[in-house]
């Protein structure tokens, strides 16, 4: 299998990945095809396929923020069951952050993520993919290390209409196991920073963001 980074709408794995995407996700989670060129054209999104035969089977979006010196894996897709992929995209992410934040003389300090809560949600198909299904992702994901940080989380719709989505936690990855909070501080700026794309941001989103800048620290918990 190969990891193949995508940098232009028109890489031919590009489509293939997009048909991916708009499988498994929801619509309002899934950006309109065109407006993927910025994007992928900044050097910032790393956007990676796995390439199985010629075809993309897999893939994922992460960004690491040098300043905050944490990363944000956007979303993980795995397209058919049995060939291992979302292992070989978790090594293989993990690979270029950690060398993205040596280049930056930092031990990288861990990962956001968005993660469905299947009690909250129940009616996701994810396209009928069994490695994709809520359940299956959030232990996964917690088998990996991931917490949820202890706020009622909402963010606003990828359709940029001003809606607020729920049924998702923002969790955090830390490298060290021993970190059970998180600076407040760190989690507004960094929601500001990921959602400036989007400037209609419902008024829910606006007020989860103002109680956070209230506190000092928010707790991490078990997924």
């Amino acid at each position: 299998m190969e990891y193949h980074r995508i940098t232009s709408i028109e890489d031919p794995l590009f489509l293939s990945m997009h048909n991916l995407m708009q499988e498994v996700f929801p619509a309002e989670e899934v950006l309109e095809y065109s407006l993927w060129k910025e994007p992928l054209e900044d050097p910032g999104i790393r956007v990676f396929v796995a390439v199985h035969e010629g075809d993309a089977v897999g893939a994922t979006e992460y960004r690491y923020y040098e300043d905050f010196n944490v990363a944000m894996t956007d979303f993980t897709i795995i397209g058919k069951p049995g060939l291992g992929i979302g292992r070989f995209l978790m090594k293989n992410r993990e690979k270029d952050l950690l060398a993205l934040a040596a280049a930056n003389q930092k031990e990288l300090f861990g990962m956001f993520a968005e993660i469905y809560d299947p009690y909250r949600v129940q009616d996701l198909e994810f396209g009928g993919v069994k490695p994709m299904n809520p359940y299956v992702r959030r232990e996964v994901l917690a088998h990996m290390g991931y917490k949820k940080i202890n706020f009622p989380y909402v963010h606003p719709s990828w359709n940029n209409d001003g809606e607020a989505v729920e049924g998702l936690d923002l969790c955090f990855m830390p490298m060290d196991d021993n970190v059970d909070e998180l600076p407040a501080e760190l989690v507004v700026n960094f929601l500001r920073r990921y959602y400036a794309v989007l400037p209609n941001k419902p008024g829910a989103w606006e007020s989860m963001v103002a109680g956070l800048e209230q506190r000092k620290k928010v707790e991490l918990l078990p997924l």
